[in-house]
């Protein structure tokens, strides 16, 4: 199917209006593939139109990116320029909101030294503390769609022209976000509602711990006294409701830092730094990562976990039925916004503070002694499949099932 100027422009409404919901005279940064700028145009117009001021759109381009880490020595990669983090932390301190448009080529960086990125990220992770801490406690409005590239084409349809892979591709989002639907944006008030259910069933039973088993996976995971779980819709502090992710189907919440313990194994590839990292799996012990190993990608994932402290930690827990329509698609994405919301998922690094019942007003030592981890980086990574049973203990000691065969096994309303 092919894009139709229509359903481009309920995309971008749906992308301003659900996604970010921009409010009338605020400012909102887009940060677009250069491939996409057909649509970031719809974008931009739907924006203006909805009362939006000074949207700025910061373009990345992959050819350039891969000619950067090429040609530049570490230490360029390493010095993350104070312009960047000065634009980007005025913007939120000024109530700005953030839109990314998310498109990124799995294989961009095959061939190049993962300590290249992994430094450029570390060094962008550092500088830019502030900034992220508006987003993870949901200070601002921040919101994450996808749209096809040629790379990331090229690595879902391999089979396909490109130019057939694109149309599979966005036929593909269309449906998994509702874009097809008559009216995208009640669609998404309608399954708003449904996560908001299954947050509140799970927010009132604190359980204790969560206990999973499937096959290569033995896994603890202890959740903190007072602990929240979010899903679809979010509240930013001026009060405006948001999605941060289109498309979602996770209810999630946090891990206690040090609670975590056994073997869990990935369930599909993670796309990292441009570099694909796959058949994984992570032993942790006390919270920590104390062994680990992967098919492909090994020298990636070892990266990954020595970005800091807390990037050898879990910061998230997140429940995502097989059923989901990402996974009933068949497809794996190779994509972390698509291909986390079609199973259960768990991610290192950081918490979001609002996970904790008066978490985001916390500092970062406060939140370390109520277990939270903190990190510079926040990574999901694919554990659920048809095989995933999860039990929950409750604060009484019970076990109780919440999924079976990868389904939910309490009743949600």
């Amino acid at each position: 199917m092919k894009p139709t100027e229509e359903l481009l422009r309920k995309y971008a409404k749906l992308a301003i209006h659900t996604g970010v919901n921009i409010q009338k005279e605020q400012a909102l940064i887009i940060n677009a593939p250069i491939e996409g700028a057909d649509f970031v145009h719809y974008v931009v117009e739907e924006a203006y139109s909805a009362g939006a001021e000074n949207v700025q759109v910061q373009w990345n381009d992959e050819v350039l990116t891969k000619l950067s880490y090429e040609n530049e020595p570490m230490r360029v990669l390493e010095d993350f320029p104070d312009w960047r983090v000065q634009k980007m932390t005025s913007h939120v301190k000024n109530g700005g909101a953030i839109l990314q448009i998310y498109a990124p080529n799995p294989e961009l960086l095959k061939g190049i030294d993962p300590k290249k990125p992994a430094a450029a990220n570390k060094a962008a992770g550092q500088a830019l503390s502030v900034y992220r801490d508006y987003m993870m406690n949901d200070r601002i409005q921040w919101s994450i769609v996808a749209i096809p590239t040629n790379g990331w084409v090229k690595k879902v349809y391999p089979d396909e022209s490109v130019e057939k892979g694109t149309e599979k591709l966005w036929e593909q989002i269309f449906r998994i976000t509702r874009v097809n639907h008559e009216d995208p944006i009640e669609a998404w008030n309608q399954h708003n509602e449904t996560l908001r259910r299954a947050r509140e069933v799970l927010n009132e039973k604190q359980y204790k711990k969560l206990i999973y088993k499937a096959p290569g996976t033995d896994l603890t995971i202890e959740l903190p006294k007072n602990h929240i779980w979010h899903g679809g819709s979010a509240v930013a502090e001026t009060g405006a409701v948001f999605n941060p992710n289109i498309p979602t189907e996770e209810v999630f919440t946090m891990p206690y830092r040090e609670g975590v313990n056994g073997t869990v194994t990935s369930t599909k590839p993670l796309n990292y730094n441009g570099h694909l990292i796959e058949n994984f799996s992570l032993t942790f012990k006390d919270g920590k990562v104390v062994d680990y190993k992967a098919e492909a990608g090994q020298d990636v994932l070892e990266q990954l976990l020595d970005t800091d402290e807390g990037s050898k930690y879990l910061g998230e827990v997140a429940l995502v039925p097989h059923s989901s329509p990402i996974s009933q698609s068949g497809h794996v994405f190779f994509n972390t916004l698509f291909d986390e919301n079609a199973s259960c998922h768990i991610a290192l690094g950081e918490a979001y503070p609002t996970n904790l019942e008066g978490g985001a007003a916390m500092s970062q030592e406060e939140l370390k002694q109520h277990g939270v981890n903190t990190s510079i980086t926040h990574e999901d990574f694919m554990i659920g499949s048809a095989e995933l049973d999860i039990d929950a203990e409750t604060q009484d000691g019970n076990i109780e099932p919440i999924f079976r065969s990868g389904e939910w096994a309490i009743d949600l309303g």
